[in-house]
């Protein structure tokens, strides 16, 4: 029952912000979300900050196994990661990419939220860097250094979505953008979606 009530408080945390946000993010709340007393959140979190750190790391773990592609070939690989790296959520219908942008910009005043944001980056700088070293490897890819591509490939992404939530902007027009990038740099051509 502990790692299911555990489960439950943690989707319930996920709702909570997504709906109410950062700022509106109360014990209570999450309680009230997962039917459940504040008494019994705290049995499982001391603090709120405790609870949070559980929510993103159950967020890493469900992150990870999203980067799990089926395909072996690296150029599918590569478009199977930015068909899901460029995937928007519908901000009316899911407050999630907007409650992400508020922890991130607790991330300067939280160790704990700074250190699983920077582990949420190495995850997709890890990805990245396999698929453009497989490439080389494998003859797809032009010589290149696979983390310099990583590592610009992440901060794309990031600020792409940084964009998307804060000014609305389309994760199309910088999705083709870094796909140009990504052609030049790798000799790589995008193709259509394929099957992660």
């Amino acid at each position: 029952m502990g790692s299911e009530t555990k489960s439950e408080i943690i989707d319930a945390t996920n709702s909570v912000l997504c709906e109410h946000g950062y700022a509106g993010l109360t014990v209570q709340k999450i309680a009230d979300e997962a039917s459940m007393t504040t008494a019994a959140i705290h049995y499982h979190f001391d603090t709120k900050a405790e609870l949070l750190n559980a929510f993103l790391d159950d967020l890493i773990e469900r992150f990870k196994t999203k980067l799990t592609f089926e395909a072996t070939d690296p150029r599918d690989r590569l478009t199977a990661f930015l068909d899901h790296a460029f995937t928007p959520s519908d901000p009316a219908a899911d407050g999630f990419p907007v409650a992400m942008m508020e922890l991130k910009a607790q991330a300067p005043f939280q160790e704990l939220y700074r250190e699983r944001f920077l582990e949420l980056d190495d995850i997709v700088c890890e990805v990245v860097r396999e698929i453009v070293a497989d490439g080389v490897d494998g003859g797809h890819f032009a010589e290149t250094d696979p983390d310099e591509v990583a590592r610009l490939v992440t901060t794309t992404i990031n600020g792409a979505h940084a964009r998307h939530v804060a000014l609305g902007e389309s994760l199309d027009d910088t999705r083709r953008m870094l796909e140009n990038t990504l052609e030049l740099h790798l000799g790589w051509q995008p193709r259509s979606e394929v099957v992660a």
